[in-house]
């Protein structure tokens, strides 16, 4: 009774909607650019260090190792402590590191920096998903977290076209000072804006956190929709914020500046499918098209299309938009993934997900560029050839992924919440 009538106050008290959207929502708009813009500066960082395809893979992939390092603390962390007081702080690292980026000129440096900034966003969505759980009610959540990841869609639009702009006008370091800049100011108004959420009377103890999370990594639910999270949505993440211009550019001979057009359209695909899946995904539910279809339909379309740009596929724009297009159903990866655990595990659910999804989107990264140099060196090749050599090896891990989801299909596709989280 006591922790009802706390949260029930929470939630009476809780804040205008707009003035936490702004605030959460800045953070998670510059988390996105920080996750995609080397793939925009990617040929001004070759150029100016001599670095090589790994080397560029290597240290841009140093985000997602930090970001799904911090996962499972910064989950626990939110918990107990709130999203005020949390993000914050991590934000802080994030905007330092973003000076150490501007500052480094080595790719140890350049690493290092990308892990503080990887580490410091990590809770840009959960922070924002956290409080929306605490102060509102339960039929807002689909559309407010939705509004939430409108705003992450804008940050990637951000980091493409106009980014590529801004380079005629300021160096890539200068540009990184400016995302510092920002950082530091996302970060002050989260913590003198938002108020702190209802803290729980009987709050978990840590050792009964981390008896849930070994729960949540011993269920076959999650290991069920892990390979194909972590392989389409990894290399999707790894493609749109590195890969993608240095394909535009060596494998369809395109300009930075129309690599960067491609990314922006793409970009507004992604932004469109979030749209679409607030609005539609309810009505076509009630219609019988539930929540594991369009995550399966959007992931096989996704790989459908990747495959289709490998092959050198002409009508370019339109293939990058509906890829972006197929990957907006990673959102609803998070809600499938809950069907099968109890309310009390949801959220670190969530966050192990998300950690292998990014852990994935590292190993991907990370792995065209070995796979680059490696075909360059082996078979004498350029690029191109390169590119498409280890695009053509992506897909088969997908291929692969997809088999095991659909093989699963009929055992986990359709489980109810049990006290155990067995599912």
């Amino acid at each position: 009774m006591l922790a009802s009538r706390a949260e029930t106050r929470g939630r009476v008290s809780a804040p205008a909607f707009l003035r936490l959207y702004l605030c959460f929502a800045a953070a998670y708009l510059l988390s996105y650019v920080y996750r995609n813009i080397n793939a925009v500066i990617s040929p001004e960082l070759t150029a100016s260090l001599g670095i090589s395809a790994s080397s560029l893979g290597l240290l841009t992939s140093g985000y997602f190792v930090a970001f799904a390092a911090m996962q499972i603390p910064a989950g626990m962390l939110l918990d107990r402590y709130g999203p005020r007081r949390v993000e914050p702080v991590l934000l802080s690292v994030a905007g330092c590191g973003a000076l150490a980026f501007a500052a480094s000129d080595s790719v140890g440096g350049l690493t290092l920096a990308r892990a503080l900034i990887g580490a410091g966003v990590a809770v840009c969505l959960m922070a924002p998903l956290k409080a929306i759980a605490a102060w509102y009610p339960a039929e807002r959540h689909a559309s407010l977290s939705g509004w939430m990841m409108v705003a992450g869609g804008a940050g990637a639009l951000l980091s493409t076209a106009p980014t590529a702009a801004a380079l005629s006008f300021v160096s890539w370091q200068g540009i990184f000072v400016v995302l510092a800049a920002s950082t530091f100011a996302a970060a002050a108004a989260i913590f003198l804006l938002v108020p702190d959420t209802p803290h729980p009377p009987n709050a978990a103890g840590w050792t009964a956190q981390w008896h849930g999370v070994r729960t949540v990594f011993g269920s076959r639910r999650l290991w069920w929709m892990a390979p194909l999270g972590s392989a389409t949505i990894g290399s999707f993440m790894a493609i749109q914020g590195l890969w993608s211009v240095p394909w535009l550019i060596e494998v369809n001979g395109y300009t930075r500046d129309v690599a960067a057009a491609h990314l922006l359209l793409m970009g507004g695909a992604i932004v469109g499918g979030y749209l679409g899946i607030g609005v539609f995904a309810t009505p076509l539910a009630r219609r019988g098209i539930a929540t594991r279809h369009l995550y399966a339909g959007g992931f096989g379309l996704n790989i459908v299309v990747l495959a289709l740009i490998t092959l050198r596929t002409p009508w370019t724009y339109v293939l990058w938009a509906v890829y972006g297009l197929g990957a907006a159903v990673n959102v609803l990866g998070f809600a499938l993934l809950g069907q099968g655990f109890p309310r009390e595990l949801a959220a670190r659910a969530n966050t192990a997900f998300n950690l292998l999804m990014f852990c994935g989107s590292f190993a991907m990264q990370w792995g065209i560029g070995l796979v680059v140099d490696a075909a360059r060196s082996r078979f004498g090749i350029d690029a191109g050839a390169a590119l498409q050599f280890a695009f053509t090896l992506v897909l088969v891990v997908e291929f692969l992924a997809y088999g095991w989801f659909v093989f699963g299909w009929r055992r986990y596709a359709v489980v109810a919440p049990t006290a155990e989280a067995s599912a």
